[in-house]
């Protein structure tokens, strides 16, 4: 069997505002909790599991986050980042404020979480898959 992704565990300075962002652009239920964790599950039985760090923000590594989405799924979480007046890119450095990207034959958009983590949402693979 190939390895499958299981969980992944992103600290931050507060593990659950941190899930409830993510959820919220989702348009997921709030997260579920795990032993010292706030989890939010996604496709295939993933979870992103939140952890509340004990080094403290200013030594928190950030992490880049990417979720395949559809179209109609884009458009769902494009709108909730324009309700909430986020600020988003086009560009993974922050470059292209305020707009998304089309590459890859697809629409791309970047958030900051509370943290500071990447979240990025994406129409299209940037890897055709085999």
């Amino acid at each position: 069997m190939p390895a499958r992704l299981d969980h992944t565990i992103v600290h931050s300075t507060d593990r659950f505002a941190s899930a409830r962002f993510l959820t919220g652009l989702l348009g997921e239920p709030g997260p579920g909790s795990f032993g010292p964790f706030a989890t939010v599950r996604v496709a295939n039985g993933v979870t992103i599991d939140f952890a509340d760090s004990i080094v403290g923000r200013d030594r928190i590594v950030l992490q880049h986050l990417a979720f395949l989405v559809s179209e109609d799924e884009f458009d769902e979480i494009f709108a909730r980042i324009g309700d909430r007046g986020l600020p988003y890119w086009g560009g993974p450095h922050h470059q292209e404020p305020q707009r998304i990207n089309h590459r890859h034959h697809g629409r791309g958009v970047y958030v900051d979480d509370p943290d500071g983590h990447a979240i990025e949402f994406l129409t299209h693979p940037y890897v055709e898959e085999e």
